[in-house]
Formats: structure tokens, C-alpha cells, sequence
């Protein structure tokens, strides 16, 4: 059964957006979360939202904040980053996410640079992480603790107050201020690789438009329920798993954390899934990793299952004829594939993937399980998303054909640009950096080398700037590489050198518990301090690696590796908030390293 969507002439900023939903089912279920204290998930309405939201703004106003002020958020996702989001946007005021992980100096450049008047952080300690950094944190006159700050905390600091005080005893009517659609609405960061990260401007237009764009590209149903659990500083899950929602009526479910994915999708039994390819990467992992202890029987069923699975895709969407085989699969559905389902939930009836490219082989793995996962791309500068696959027309090997309100044409040097209600103001006080995104006749550059097909789905071939060209003229794709390699379970972390050189190497980060175990079959003990300085031991790891890269050219050969067991993180300055890796930093700090590797002659 289809339910009735908010359209698009309906609503004229992303607060009406809201009020629209509360008009229309104010008693439905509109988000869930699990609440420590009683142990027990929890649900909100519509109106009980609406409720706490004129709570907030009665604070906002006692504040004298003014329209076109700046407030950020720094909390995980919850009911309370929607309640934040909406009562700024309805009294005209400036969202600006930022990432619970992000590193204090980062955090502060921000807080300076997008002139930030109040931050709502989650607790006292991820407050005081900021202040032993000891970075300037410009004209904050506010700081609101979403936790309860107790008498037996660290001293008080005049700038910090709890929640439930800076809310005490205030009620009031929601307030809505008339807003243009052009106006600006958020300014989120992009966490560049290189330098700092750019303050993306975003309208009520750019973030509606794409939200309902989103809301065209799948056939909804009735009870539609997302599992959150992408950050929703990222522009991905607050279109795709905030603001989508809203227009559909879906009930958000907000997960506990990512160590406990696993058991809350079995809980909550999902409909919608946003994620990013990695997480789908660890699942495959697991179960190849299963699959090795499995008879000879188990595994022929499962290659079967897969197989047979992928052709019945094939053949519904009409790319395949009818064959025999297809008559296995309600067994083998029933034997193996509902059963791998099932640890998803069950009643997944779209799994979204964007944030970066999903490999061939994860795909073919999961939609030939019957999982019906479509992959996406888009940009921060865009709203995100660009193009995405349908259900009833995917190509899981492309990134889907554009999205409604936005055009795409290949451009100079094979670049994918886009043109669009979708694509951004500019860069909040970077003129220069906005002028180099745009083409001459206004088209967003992408930075992505693509190529479009006659029936309009859009591969992505490249990047402009991460092609890595060896000495002897040769060219790498370092990315495809990288997802190819961590594909198996053993590593955890991957990045390919080489660039100008005479051969390629690579930095490897282990998983420990992959590691543990082979090193019982290499006879070394897994904490020997030693062990990846071993000749023998290095090439063993890199017989693994070869393995994944069989389907790349023979120049691409990983001949040297720097391992370690040490992760990259966010706080250690090798990984964007969105958990990209920062080349020239994870660079610098293996420079050593990395040229022991070239000049070691053994």
C-alpha cells in the first residue's frame, strides 16, 4: 500500500517542512531511542516533538539570539538533534553540524570561523576535551550539555549549562519565522583530506529540493521505518534519514551505537537502511570468513544461493532471459539467503549505499541474497545526491541516473558536473574556492571522472586528482585498489604509495583478531614485537593482498608494505570525520617507514 508523501509546493522551508508533518499526523510515530536509564526504547510523536521544539526556541529567544545567528550541534544522533535543527531553523537561525569524533583543533576552527554563538555538545567531558586542547574558541557565549552536568563534575566553567537548566521552566507556542526558500539554512564542513575543511552553504531550497528529489526514486509504503545510525553531520543521512522521513512520515529509529548494529536491526526490524559501503564491507567479511568453517555442502549451497539469487536479479530487471535454475531459488532462498536477511531484520525493503564506491563483489553478494540494495553518489555540495539506482532499474555496478531537479553532463577532462536546485550558495567566506567549483556557465564540479551510458545510468571512472602515476609512466587507481584489498577481513586499514615511484607499496593496519589467527599458521606469536619486520611474514601478508588484486593489471603489484596493528583515527588527525583517510598526514607520519620500503634492497 503507498502512503501519501508532503509535495513539494507544500512547504517553503525545512521548519514548514516539519509543521506539514505535525498537521497532517501530529499523534503518529515520528522517532524512537534508547533511554539508559530505564533500559527501554522510547517514543516520540509528531506533537511531542513539536512540543519540546517550542521549549528550545523559548531558550533560544532568552538567549537574544538574532535571525542569521550560527549554533551548532556536536551530539550524537538522536530525538535531541532533531529538536536543536528545528527550533533554529524556525526562528531563522544558522544549524551547523559537527562531528562528535572531530579533533579539538578542527572543532575550534569552526567554532571561530563560522562565528558560532551557542554549542550543543553531548556531555561535560567531550566539553572539557575541547578546553585541555587549549584552542581558541572565538565569541561562544553559550555551551548546552545534553547530559546533566552533576555537583561532583569538574569545576564550572560560566560558559557550560545542562540541558534541563537552560530549558527550566520555559513553554511556549511553536515559532515560525517567514523564511525564503534561498535562505540560508546550514553551513556544513566538508571533511577535506587535504587542508581545511570548507564551509558548505546550504539553502532551504538546495536541502528541499533534494530531499524530495530522494522522495521520487522508490516506490514507499505504508509503516516505513529507518534505522539512523550515519552521523547526521553528514549530508547523506540528514537528507536521506532526517529530512526524508519527515516527507514520508516514516518513524526514525535512532541505533544504540555500531558495535550494537547488529542486534538493533534485528530488533527494530527496519524498512530503510542509509549506510556507507564499509559497513556492508565488514558483513561480507564476516561471512566469507564463516564460510571457512563451513562443510563442503554449507559453502556449495551458499556459492549456489548467490548465483542463482544474482541471475533471478538479472532476469527481473530484464537483463537476463529465464533460465532452469531459477527454479531453485524458493529453496534456496528458504535454506540460506532469508536466513543471511534476517540478521539484517528481515524486512528490509531498500538498503541505500553512498559515501563512497561499493564494490562489484559486496554488491552481487547481497543483492543475490535478495537484499534490495541500490548504490548512490552525491556531494555535500549538492545536497547530496546526484544520482542514485532504483529499484526496478539498477545497475549496481553504476551510481544510478540523476536525480529529479538536477542535470549531469560529462565536462572537461571526462569530469562529472551537475547542474541544479540541488547545488550550493558557495563556501561560507571562500570566494575564491567557490569560483573554482563552479564551470563558467554554472555547473558544479565534481572532481570525479565519470562516463554516462546511452540509458543515462552514470559510472564513476576516477578521480582527477587521486590517479597515481608510476615512474615508469604507468597508471594506478589507488581507491579501487584500497576497497579491493579491504575486502578481506585481515585488514582493517589500507593505503597505496607509489606515486613518481618505481613500484607500488602499501600501509597496511590489521585487524587483531585476524591477525591472532594467522599468525598460528605462520608459528609466530601475534604480539611479537617483530613480526612485521619479518621478510617471511610481510610476504605472507602480501600473498593475501595479491590475492584480492588478481582482477587489476600486473603493473598493479603491491611489492612492500609497511604493517602495523596501530588504527588510524579521527582524533590521531589520520581520518576525516567521515572516516576517509588523509593521505598527506597517514604520509608524514610513515615517512620513515615508507622509505625504508624503497630503499631496502632485499
Amino acid at each position: 500500500m503507498e502512503i501519501e508523501l508532503i509535495q513539494e509546493s507544500d512547504v517553503h522551508s525545512l521548519h514548514g517542512l516539519f509543521r506539514e508533518r505535525l498537521n497532517r499526523t501530529p499523534d503518529a510515530a515520528a522517532y524512537r531511542q534508547y533511554d539508559i536509564a530505564s533500559q527501554k526504547w522510547t517514543e516520540s510523536s509528531w506533537q511531542e516533538m513539536a512540543n519540546e521544539i517550542a521549549r528550545w526556541q523559548a531558550a533560544f529567544i532568552k538567549d537574544d539570539l538574532q535571525p542569521g545567528d550560527k549554533v551548532a550541534i556536536m551530539v550524537k544522533n538522536s530525538r535531541e538533534w532533531v529538536v536543536f535543527d528545528q527550533a533554529a531553523l524556525g526562528l531563522g537561525l544558522v544549524t551547523v553540524p559537527l562531528y562528535v569524533d572531530d579533533r579539538p583543533d578542527n572543532v575550534a576552527y569552526i567554532i571561530n570561523h563560522a562565528e558560532i554563538k551557542i554549542l550543543f555538545v553531548q556531555d561535560r567531558p567531550q566539553w572539557n576535551r575541547l578546553l585541555k586542547a587549549e584552542v581558541d574558541l572565538g565569541g561562544l557565549q553559550r555551551i548546552i550539555s545534553l547530559k546533566r552536568i552533576s555537583e561532583d563534575d569538574e569545576p564550572d566553567d560560566s560558559l557550560l549549562e545542562s540541558l534541563s537548566d537552560w530549558t527550566f521552566g520555559l513553554s511556549g507556542e511553536l515559532q515560525t519565522k517567514e523564511t525564503n526558500l534561498d535562505d540560508l539554512a546550514s553551513i556544513v564542513y566538508t571533511s577535506g583530506t587535504t587542508g581545511r575543511s570548507k564551509g558548505v552553504m546550504l539553502s532551504h531550497r538546495n536541502i528541499l529540493s533534494n530531499a524530495f528529489a530522494a522522495s521520487s526514486c522508490n516506490q514507499w509504503q505504508s509503516g516505513e521505518r529507518f534505522l539512523s545510525f550515519l552521523p547526521l553531520s553528514h549530508m547523506l543521512e540528514r537528507t536521506a534519514g532526517y529530512y526524508l522521513p519527515i516527507i514520508l512520515g516514516a518513524e526514525v529509529v535512532y541505533a544504540r551505537s555500531i558495535a550494537l548494529l547488529g542486534e538493533d536491526l534485528q530488533n527494530i526490524h527496519p524498512t530503510t537502511l542509509v549506510s556507507v559501503p564499509r559497513i556492508y564491507e565488514r558483513v561480507y567479511g564476516k561471512i566469507q570468513d564463516g564460510l571457512k568453517q563451513k562443510s563442503l555442502i554449507a559453502k556449495t549451497l551458499f556459492n549456489m544461493a548467490v548465483n542463482v539469487g544474482w541471475r533471478k536479479f538479472l532476469y527481473d530487471q530484464g537483463r537476463a532471459g529465464w533460465h532452469p535454475k531459477l527454479m531453485l531459488w524458493s529453496t534456496l532462498d528458504k535454506l540460506v539467503a532469508s536466513k543471511v536477511l534476517e540478521k539484517l531484520g528481515g524486512e528490509l525493503r531498500l538498503a541505500i549505499c553512498g559515501g563512497a564506491a561499493l564494490s562489484e563483489d559486496v554488491a552481487k553478494l547481497f543483492i543475490g541474497l535478495g537484499l534490495p540494495l541500490v548504490q548512490g553518489y552525491g556531494l555535500t555540495e549538492s545536497s547530496p545526491i546526484v544520482c542514485v539506482n532504483r529499484i526496478e532499474d539498477n545497475i549496481p555496478s553504476s551510481i544510478g541516473t540523476v536525480v529529479p531537479n538536477t542535470e549531469v553532463r560529462i565536462g572537461e577532462n571526462d569530469e562529472l558536473q551537475s547542474h541544479g536546485s540541488c547545488s550550493m550558495i558557495g563556501y561560507w567566506k571562500n570566494e575564491q574556492a567557490t569560483k573554482d567549483s563552479f564551470t563558467k556557465d554554472g555547473w558544479l564540479k565534481s572532481g570525479d571522472k565519470a562516463r554516462i551510458d546511452d540509458d543515462g545510468h552514470a559510472y564513476i571512472t576516477g578521480r582527477l586528482k587521486d590517479i597515481m602515476v608510476l615512474a615508469n609512466g604507468e597508471k594506478i587507481p589507488p581507491n579501487d585498489m584500497e576497497m579491493a584489498i579491504a575486502l578481506d577481513s585481515l585488514f582493517e586499514q589500507v593505503m597505496i604509495i607509489g606515486e613518481a615511484r618505481a613500484f607500488l607499496s602499501a600501509v597496511l593496519v590489521l585487524d587483531p583478531d585476524a591477525w591472532a589467527d594467522m599468525a598460528v599458521t605462520l608459528n609466530i606469536h601475534p604480539e611479537s614485537p617483530d613480526a612485521f619486520s619479518q621478510r617471511n611474514i610481510e610476504k605472507a601478508i602480501l600473498g593475501r593482498v595479491s590475492t584480492r588484486l588478481k582482477d587489476f593489471p600486473g603493473y598493479a603489484k603491491i611489492r612492500r608494505a609497511h604493517i602495523t596493528l596501530e588504527p588510524w583515527t579521527v582524533d590521531g588527525g589520520l581520518l576525516t570525520p567521515t572516516l576517509k583517510i588523509k593521505r598527506p598526514k597517514v604520509m608524514e607520519r610513515y615517512s620513515e617507514e615508507i622509505e625504508a620500503l624503497y630503499n631496502d634492497r632485499r
